[in-house]
């Protein structure tokens, strides 16, 4: 459904706990540009260790679509809102949602993370995530870079070495 005038814009999906691949299937079927990106996770039971595919993002999917044309979408059972202030549907960077495409097809393990806005600011410079800018924090001996979605305050962690970032000038951030 993406009419391609230039209004269609990323919008991020509140939905119903544990049904955020149906509503992306549901999203395809009606043809949408639809996102969710998925980690893994692995679950012990106490006869067998089981690899699951989560939502990065709980309760959330993404979807590019034209605003003005948005009561399909808000139709389907599944979806509770589109995320906002107040009335007012705020879309998601083309930035943002390109770091976190870039972070799971970087085959690099990445995991839901608390958001966070304390802590220094950096670019990465080297490796696959070479470009994305997001905050370092420590976590035992390694480094994690978190990537934050400030809208609806969730973030993402992957791990990075050392060598491969490089800090950020406040200065420099807000231009």
């Amino acid at each position: 459904m993406s009419s391609g005038t230039g209004k269609d814009q990323w919008y991020a999906l509140h939905v119903r706990p544990r049904s955020e691949k149906v509503v992306v299937s549901h999203l395809r079927t009606k043809g949408y540009d639809e996102y969710l990106p998925l980690y893994t996770s692995s679950s012990r039971w106490s006869d067998r260790t089981k690899v699951l595919e989560k939502p990065l993002f709980a309760g959330y999917a993404f979807c590019k679509f034209d605003v003005q044309k948005k009561l399909p979408i808000l139709e389907l059972p599944e979806v509770l809102n589109i995320v906002g202030i107040g009335k007012v549907f705020i879309p998601i960077s083309e930035a943002e949602l390109a770091s976190i495409r870039q972070i799971v097809a970087s085959g690099l393990h990445c995991e839901p993370w608390p958001f966070i806005e304390a802590g220094q600011t950096v670019s990465v410079t080297r490796g696959p995530l070479t470009g994305i800018e997001g905050t370092v924090i420590k976590v035992k001996s390694h480094l994690r870079l978190v990537v934050s979605l400030p809208m609806f305050q969730r973030s993402v962690a992957v791990e990075i070495d050392r060598d491969s970032v490089e800090p950020i000038a406040r200065s420099k951030r807000r231009a």
